[in-house]
């Protein structure tokens, strides 16, 4: 990448990006919901779109000289509706996951109503209905659990819909491993005559690549954001299905003006340009096998952690994710040793969880920037046997039920773990192989 004109005007600001590059090229990023954005994807956000002022949405602008940042929104957009068949309907202006799930919200609900979803501690985000955020503020919200073998109970989501009659369903997760059973889902919904809403935001390039069960013949509204997956940069989008809008015609509608301009106000081109970039390359064959081995690759990583006796939710992965419980408070053991030695994931609640999300059972892991890289198997089943000595060089710590003990062990974790000449040894075989898989050539 060529920095030059950064590196003319503020030497300090380029040798910050330049830092960041080493690191990436040179560790190793397991952690989900980070991805490598291509080339063609970063270039378009330099463009010069980012000048543009762009109130409202393409055709309807309220400023001047918007012509060619219109045909860019429609581009985009016209590109999602062919990377998503059966959407009829997309927004393509939301700044993130957040005010598009707020946007969501907004436009199907009213104040008091309310929504059911997962547990955030049972592998789903706290933006949906988690006290702690906007949405438990103005809706109620319900949760629904995972079974004890760490599936989706049906159930008891139908038991706990038929109760409380929510508005609106939400399906989705950040730490699940396996396909949500969506026709049950829907059913679930009729019954109750509620919104189907589906953050497909982990599984979205799975879905354009074929290579995962598609939801939108099953849903009404889909949000994903454009960055975890899909190689795209840091945005949203809301998609409307045919399905609902034969119920509700003013649906599309609805969404828009509560995107705009209710939450937000203009649109950034620079990155409505990024998104059209990226979904063009979604649509090529390439990205779909690339996809078919993130998958594979994921699948290899769950089976060799198994066979190192880390203890795999539900045994197996159908995605790109793989959580794992490392033992009762190991988890913020194990993101900080395996974090030393140049592998990046994080620690994660586990289904049925025995401690706190600050100090959980288990460590939530992914394939996709590995495989963006070029790596397959082969250097997955390394990853899995570092990961192992990882954890053996690190199992004297243990978890301690007194909390002033626990302190005392975080402490003495912390130093071991900065002065282990083991965990460097693994950092530089780490280092090494990653440069033969460089993000950038």
């Amino acid at each position: 990448m060529n920095f030059d004109n950064l590196q003319r005007t503020d030497q300090l600001c380029y040798d910050l990006v330049m830092e960041e590059m080493e690191r990436q090229e040179e560790s190793l990023e397991l952690i989900p919901s980070e991805c490598v954005a291509s080339m063609s994807t970063i270039e378009a956000l330099w463009s010069p779109f980012t000048n543009k002022y762009s109130e409202w949405y393409a055709k309807k602008r309220y400023y001047a000289w918007n012509e060619v940042v219109d045909k860019v929104e429609l581009l985009a957009i016209e590109r999602a509706k062919l990377a998503f068949p059966w959407v009829v309907h997309v927004n393509v202006q939301p700044y993130s996951w957040s005010p598009a799930n707020m946007a969501i919200y907004n436009a199907l609900l009213q104040p008091g109503d309310t929504i059911l979803w997962l547990a955030l501690a049972q592998g789903w985000h706290l933006t949906h209905g988690h006290q702690v955020s906007a949405s438990a503020k103005y809706f109620n919200a319900i949760q629904f659990w995972l079974n004890k073998e760490g599936y989706i109970d049906l159930e008891e989501v139908e038991r706990l819909a038929l109760e409380h009659m929510p508005k609106v369903i939400v399906v989705g997760f950040t730490a699940y491993s396996r396909e949500f059973p969506f026709a049950a889902f829907r059913k679930i919904a009729d019954k109750v005559w509620a919104y189907l809403m589906w953050d497909i935001s982990h599984i979205s390039w799975l879905v354009v690549s074929w290579v995962h069960t598609s939801p939108v013949p099953y849903c009404d509204v889909i949000m994903t954001t454009t960055h975890k997956t899909l190689r795209w940069p840091r945005w949203a989008m809301i998609m409307v299905t045919q399905r609902w809008l034969e119920h509700d015609e003013k649906l599309a509608s609805k969404i828009d003006k509560s995107v705009f301009p209710w939450l937000q106000w203009w649109p950034h081109n620079h990155q409505t340009l990024a998104i059209a970039v990226a979904l063009g390359e979604s649509l090529t064959p390439e990205y779909r096998q690339m996809n078919a081995q993130v998958v594979a690759n994921a699948q290899t990583l769950a089976s060799e952690l198994k066979l190192h006796w880390f203890d795999i939710a539900t045994g197996w992965t159908d995605n790109h994710l793989v959580l794992a419980g490392v033992g009762k408070w190991r988890g913020w053991f194990m993101q900080d040793a395996l974090d030393a030695a140049w592998m990046a994931l994080n620690k994660n609640t586990i289904p049925w969880e025995p401690c706190s999300p600050f100090n959980p059972s288990g460590i939530r892991m992914w394939t996709p920037v590995m495989t963006q890289r070029g790596m397959k198997e082969d250097e997955v089943k390394f990853v899995a046997l570092k990961m192992k000595e990882v954890s053996d060089i690190i199992s004297e710590f243990v978890y301690h039920e007194d909390k002033e003990e626990r302190k005392k062990i975080k402490k003495e974790f912390k130093e071991f773990v900065k002065n282990s000449q083991e965990l460097k040894n693994i950092k530089k075989e780490v280092t090494e192989m990653c440069k033969g898989f460089p993000i950038y050539n």
